[in-house]
């Protein structure tokens, strides 16, 4: 969700690769079809379709999603999880709380600390990631996420310090940190191949 190659093409998630994935078309109720430049243009343009998405449509057709793949051939009965970007973080942490992913993966998902009471109902291992140099989501907002994974039985949060949003986004140059994208992506691609066995 949210950041996913196009095409379906195996993601390298370091001795595993994914064979297959989903990716939801999250605006299809007000914009089907819906992409985006990763630019300034495009920025705006993201800000202001956000502001009309269903959310809780969203991470129903998120569930779906999940539940699709689950029954693609090329799955064959493996573990299934959910990872998203920004917008498709605070997503995948919806999936976490309403649907039965076997993991989670959480990139600076905004509005995740303010949903934070809803974790008693997620039942798989979440990992998140947050920039501390953020500036649309508050270090003290990433902070509580960090403090609600320390009590959580298999959560994990990495706050990288010099990771700003969009951080992994390695189409948007005005977004990219290479050092901190590769020190969390080697964090989730740990996770995932221990969490998804």
């Amino acid at each position: 969700m949210g950041g996913a190659p196009a095409g379906g093409a195996p993601v390298g998630l370091g001795s595993r690769a994914v064979s297959a994935m989903a990716i939801p078309d999250l605006y299809r109720r007000i914009a089907p079809g819906l992409e985006l430049d990763h630019d300034e243009a495009g920025l705006k343009r993201a800000l202001e379709s956000v502001q009309r998405l269903d959310v809780p449509g969203a991470v129903e057709d998120s569930i779906a999603a999940l539940h699709s793949l689950r029954a693609m051939p090329e799955v064959g009965g493996r573990e299934v999880g959910v990872l998203g970007f920004c917008l498709g973080g605070m997503l995948a942490y919806g999936v976490a709380v309403a649907g039965d992913p076997a993991a989670a993966v959480c990139y600076y998902g905004s509005g995740i600390s303010d949903a934070l009471a809803r974790g008693d109902q997620i039942r798989c291992p979440v990992l998140f990631h947050f920039g501390g140099e953020d500036p649309y989501i508050p270090l003290a907002d990433a902070e509580r996420v960090a403090a609600a994974a320390r009590e959580q039985a298999g959560w994990e949060c990495h706050i990288q310090s010099d990771g700003g949003h969009a951080f992994d986004n390695h189409d948007a140059p005005m977004f990219h940190r290479p050092e901190p994208a590769a020190r969390a992506w080697q964090l989730t691609a740990d996770f995932l191949a221990r969490e998804l066995q």
